[in-house]
């Protein structure tokens, strides 16, 4: 079957633009656009069916759907050809069952999905996989693109950047100056990315990019380009495929643009239109106290979101005070009966370190969806036998600096109380001994 998808607004004006269209809003409203697909089509092969097909398809040699993104391609980028499809070997990642971090809350079934464990290190991969597929077509099929552009706290500059290179496509980034990680900052520079690093946070870089993608020849890979979350809703569809088709009780995100809420959402909607599964999750979007839009406006009622200045934080690639994706997300988290909660720096510093004891290494966004985990599971919203997965957004290695200075007790307004420092001993061997059997016995 020729299955079929094309763009149309979220506020749900009429009119429907190709997928190879470069537009990002509707031309009616002005609203933001997202990927629908014929679901009447989709729904001629059965629920069994399908899953049959997905499951036979993981760790496939066949191309492109090997991937974990493109072994779900009618219902991601059903459009696209294989042979400009742009695939990193993306997704599949471990669903690691955090067993001992769980017994330390009181969970018996807690489950971290490692979306880190992937090229570049984020869950950026899983969207931009498609993103760059579909320039790729575009380029082929005689768009005038000359170079692709987006804004980025490190993780989506990252991703961009590699498969851009992959797919020998000219890219650009703009990054918040000071703001990003060194492993971070080194990922573009490093494939050939145009890296433009500005005095400015991450929604002034956005308000640039936006501007840019004007120009005929720009095109734009934020998430306000619908195509990466097409991407991203994946991660919903592989967790309850990893867990036999079974749909957890509660997912736990960090949010920051709030582009990859929207996406898990759309994952599990299309899951339910299409008799894979008959419920949904509650969903946690968990947000920084220093950049916490969505959590003020969920206090204080949907209706009255407000941008803010976000402060710094650790979790910098969360530092999003006017996210683009807020009406996508507000929409979803009303309809999985949805909670926000925030956490402070001491709160994402403690969870972290809490976490890496029992064998993790999370990054600071982790750090943050762990802390409403933990607050959630105070409050009792989360239940002992409930089945919980925290979304792990990247990479602990790419945050290094932020495990270092925790540990030497020099992270600015935390004060950690899971401190592990080295010792610092002698070549002796019997001082060495007694050092570490002293340690044996506290």
């Amino acid at each position: 079957m020729e299955y079929r998808s094309h763009f149309s607004c979220v506020a749900g004006c009429e009119g429907s633009y190709d997928i190879e269209e470069v537009i990002y809003r509707c031309p009616k409203c002005e609203e933001l656009l997202e990927v629908r697909h014929d679901i009447d089509l989709l729904r001629r092969r059965s629920p069994s069916a399908w899953i049959q097909l997905f499951d036979e398809r993981v760790r496939t040699n066949r191309w492109p759907y090997g991937s974990g993104v493109w072994g779900k391609k009618e219902w991601v980028a059903p459009g696209v050809d294989d042979d400009c499809v742009v695939s990193l070997h993306e997704g599949h990642t471990n669903l690691f069952w955090a067993e001992r971090f769980g017994k330390d809350l009181g969970l018996d079934d807690l489950w971290i999905k490692l979306c880190g464990n992937s090229h570049t290190g984020s869950f950026k991969d899983l969207g931009m996989t498609v993103l760059v597929s579909v320039v790729r077509q575009m380029i082929k099929n005689g768009k005038p693109i000359k170079v692709v552009v987006c804004a980025s706290t490190g993780d989506t500059s990252a991703a961009l950047a590699a498969y851009c290179a992959a797919a020998g496509i000219r890219c650009a980034v703009l990054l918040p100056r000071g703001k990003v990680s060194t492993a971070q900052l080194v990922q573009p520079l490093a494939n050939n990315a145009l890296v433009c690093a500005l005095d400015t946070d991450f929604d002034g870089c956005m308000a640039i990019v936006q501007r840019l993608a004007v120009e005929p020849d720009i095109y734009l890979a934020n998430s306000m380009n619908s195509l990466r979350l097409e991407g991203q809703k994946t991660v919903g569809l592989e967790i309850v495929q990893q867990f036999d088709w079974e749909v957890p009780d509660w997912i736990i995100i960090p949010g920051g643009n709030l582009g990859n809420v929207s996406a898990l959402g759309s994952g599990f909607n299309m899951m339910c239109a299409l008799g894979i599964i008959d419920t949904r999750p509650r969903i946690c979007v968990a947000q920084a106290e220093a950049a916490n839009p969505l959590y003020l406006a969920y206090k204080k009622g949907w209706d009255k979101f407000e941008p803010i200045t976000a402060s710094p934080t650790e979790a910098s690639a969360i530092r999003i005070g006017n996210p683009v994706s807020i009406r996508r997300a507000v929409r979803t988290l009303k309809k999985f009966n949805g909670v926000v909660m925030q956490a402070s720096e001491q709160e994402l510093a403690e969870a972290a370190a809490a976490a890496d004891r029992t064998g993790t290494f999370a990054c600071p966004h982790t750090g943050v969806a762990l802390a409403a985990l933990v607050k959630l599971r105070q409050q009792e919203l989360v239940k002992r036998n409930q089945r919980v997965v925290v979304i792990s957004t990247a990479s602990g290695l790419k945050f290094v600096d932020f495990k270092v200075r925790y540990h030497k007790g020099h992270m600015e307004g935390v004060q950690g109380t899971l401190i592990n420092r080295p010792l610092e001993l002698p070549n002796d061997y019997d001082k060495v001994k007694n050092a570490l059997l002293g340690a044996l016995d506290t």
